[in-house]
């Protein structure tokens, strides 16, 4: 992590001497999805997700015409809802500082196509168990995260890409994007599962303020 926000400093220093600079929020709604495998031998079973509202610190710089970078600094909950047979309801949310470094590349002058891709890294704020009305399924069912006993695996990353259009009104910004991310970690870090992985869709309206001209 500390090499990353290291990475972010250095960037951030060599974009901002000659480029575009923005700043501003990014907020809207997400749905996850998980899937897991409980034992090696087993098929990997998905399991419905939760929504939750996300919203973000955005900074975009802009170092060419129609090419730049963006960092979100980004409050996401994750999770998943389990039913069993006869209808009884686990359900665990998992709340991230998420981080996605994206690329980003647009398309036209005041309203833009935009398109952007890259890595996230992330750490666990908060893990909760909503509901627990069921256990001992065969094979087992995704167990608890946020009990005493638990200790989940606190990073996470992947990758993100999103598309989008933009609008541009002198200084200011009006965005709207769909995001879909990936996510590699396995929050399972106590062998009660073999497996397990997780993806994300944000639907979002984001505002930015430019505060540095483009010196093109």
């Amino acid at each position: 992590m500390k090499k990353f926000l290291v990475l972010l400093f250095f960037l951030s220093l060599s974009f901002g001497a000659f480029a575009q600079l923005s700043v501003g929020i990014r907020g809207g709604y997400s749905t996850s999805s998980y899937s897991y495998q409980p034992l090696a031998s087993t098929r990997a079973r998905t399991v419905e997700g939760v929504g939750s509202p996300t919203f973000a610190f955005v900074a975009e710089y802009f170092n060419s015409k129609n090419a730049g970078i963006e960092l979100n600094i980004q409050q996401l909950t994750l999770g998943f809802r389990q039913l069993n047979a006869n209808e009884q309801l686990n359900q665990t949310e998992l709340t991230y500082l998420k981080m996605p470094l994206l690329a980003s590349f647009f398309a036209g002058r005041s309203g833009r196509f935009q398109i952007k891709f890259g890595p996230h890294l992330g750490f666990l704020l908060q893990a909760k168990d909503i509901s627990r009305q069921f256990d001992g399924l065969n094979p087992p069912e995704l167990p608890t995260y946020g009990g005493s006993g638990d200790n989940p695996n606190r990073f996470m990353y992947g990758m993100t890409a999103g598309a989008g259009i933009s609008k541009l009104f002198g200084k200011s910004t009006i965005s709207g994007e769909v995001r879909f991310a990936y996510d590699f970690t396995n929050p399972e870090a106590q062998d009660r599962i073999y497996d397990m992985n997780s993806t994300n869709l944000e639907f979002t309206l984001a505002y930015l303020f430019r505060i540095r001209e483009p010196k093109f």
